[in-house]
């Protein structure tokens, strides 16, 4: 498996708004853990139906959301990978974004089953 290839339309992927296209790169049992939530690690949603209902709600929010810059490194174990990229995106309030994050992948079996996201936090 070419892990920064993947990562790289993965991008594509979400730059396009294709749940579809994106949760066919999920296993089943995947999980993500999202930047904001009332737990250290943010909000964790286990489960492929619930992750997809997850993400869908980063395109209802911010309906132009963009992921540019990006960036993506692979580790030597070829098991994860790391996608550095620059989120812009306008609510649906007019009130616009721009931040820096990065989402550590998890791989099993050609499959993402972890996906971590980071974001720095803007004042």
């Amino acid at each position: 498996m070419d892990i920064r290839a993947t990562l790289a339309d993965l991008c594509e992927a979400f730059n396009a708004h294709d749940l579809d296209r994106i949760m066919a790169f999920f296993a089943d049992d995947c999980v993500l853990e999202m930047p904001r939530g009332a737990k250290p690690w943010g909000t964790r949603v286990e489960g492929k139906q619930d992750v997809r209902a997850a993400l869908s709600t980063r395109f209802e929010g911010l309906p132009d959301v963009h992921y540019g810059n990006e960036e993506h490194f692979v580790d030597p174990a070829a098991t994860t990978g790391i996608s550095k990229w620059t989120l812009t995106g306008t609510s649906r309030d007019g009130r616009k974004t721009e931040v820096r994050g990065c989402d550590f992948y998890t791989f099993r079996n050609g499959k993402v089953i972890r996906k971590d996201s980071y974001w720095k936090i803007v004042e």
